[in-house]
């Protein structure tokens, strides 16, 4: 049988220990918790175990607590964070595809923009999407 892996997401400590390495005091990480600032795993019995993410989320929150934040900003904080490492891994994939379809097929032009709606499709080198010359008046 093959050793459970660990890493950065793995539920490890126990709320006193996540404490000690958060520089907090527990109650304020069952707070936390309550607010939705952080989301331990819980085990079997229903207790709470931090990661070494959780950990590094709970110094983000007391770092920005103190240049002033409310938790309110923090929450806003910490959800765009998230959104942008989500975003990033998103721009990786798609270069890596790009990358891939560049490799297996030279000969194609992978992406253009369709003239309809901004939709992608592909065209072979050497021609290209027909543009469209429409002005549009807006009007409030």
């Amino acid at each position: 049988m093959a050793e459970p892996q660990m890493d950065r997401y793995t539920p490890v400590f126990a709320i006193a220990a996540a404490a000690e390495l958060a520089e907090m005091h527990p109650q304020t990480l069952r707070q936390y918790d309550r607010i939705g600032l952080v989301s331990p795993q819980r085990t079997r019995g229903n207790t709470r175990r931090y990661s070494l993410h959780d950990v590094a989320r709970l110094r983000e929150v007391s770092r920005l607590s103190a240049e002033g934040l409310s938790l309110e900003g923090i929450r806003q904080v910490l959800r765009l964070e998230d959104r942008v490492r989500e975003l990033e891994g998103r721009v990786h994939d798609l270069e890596h595809a790009l990358a891939e379809e560049r490799l297996q097929r030279p000969e194609r032009r992978v992406f253009a923009a369709g003239a309809a709606g901004g939709e992608v499709i592909t065209l072979r080198r050497g021609t290209r999407v027909r543009r469209n010359a429409e002005v549009v008046v807006w009007k409030p």
